[in-house]
């Protein structure tokens, strides 16, 4: 079987899982978690941080050209629902519907912030995934926990400083824009380190369903791939 080409009922459940957790974190990012009085942050992190562990198996599992494909399928999906919301809100409604405001304001986005998200998003998951494909090379495929901790720890830096601070610098005071990147940034990360014996479990179970432990020795690590 060339595997580089079948793709397994487990993958395709896994991306469709990555993707759905991606689609429902964009939606609910609208939505603000006051944790105190004095942090508040996007409802959407408490599943966003499930992309990046769903990307660490992929990339762990099946190398990172098969991760490189599953983040633009996300990129893809991302994008395709923004236009479709901004579609169905621009559709003309009945005069005696009046939800239309509150459908534009959960569904509804500005093209800053989609930008904000997408971009975000690419640079976040791109660098999470070749981090942890060189980690595992470098300490030839042991302590899975560093290359999931460290890869993250990079991905996350980069999703939310990008997405913050195109989205909101200069709409609000700069030390509340800084103040919402650390700490939605501390919160992803932690979430990483508490999910790491879950993703311990789940990368062995794959790994010994599928058969497989890709290495991706000799990889340029392009975006748009191609050796």
């Amino acid at each position: 079987m060339n595997r580089n080409k079948t793709v397994s009922s487990l993958f395709m459940y896994i991306g469709v899982i990555y993707v759905v957790c991606l689609l429902l974190s964009n939606i609910t990012a609208g939505k603000l978690w006051a944790v105190s009085d004095s942090i508040t942050l996007p409802a959407a992190v408490i599943l966003f941080p499930v992309t990046y562990i769903l990307a660490d198996v992929f990339t762990e599992v099946y190398g990172f050209a098969r991760a490189r494909k599953l983040i633009w399928l996300g990129f893809a999906m991302s994008f395709f629902a923004v236009v479709i919301y901004l579609v169905t809100i621009a559709l003309p409604h009945p005069g005696y519907w009046e939800n239309q405001s509150a459908y534009e304001i959960v569904m509804g986005t500005t093209p800053r912030v989609a930008f904000a998200s997408l971009a975000g998003y690419l640079f976040g998951e791109f660098s999470n995934s070749m981090i942890l494909s060189k980690i595992k090379i470098a300490t030839k495929g042991k302590h899975l926990w560093i290359r999931t901790i460290l890869s993250t720890v990079v991905g996350e830096g980069f999703d939310s400083i990008i997405f913050i601070m195109i989205s909101f610098w200069g709409t609000m005071d700069n030390s509340v824009v800084l103040s919402m990147i650390l700490y939605q940034y501390l919160f992803k990360v932690a979430y990483e380190v508490i999910c790491t014996p879950l993703t311990y479990f789940v990368v062995n179970k794959v790994k010994q369903f599928e058969g497989i432990d890709t290495f991706d020795y000799n990889e340029k690590y392009s975006i748009i791939g191609g050796k």
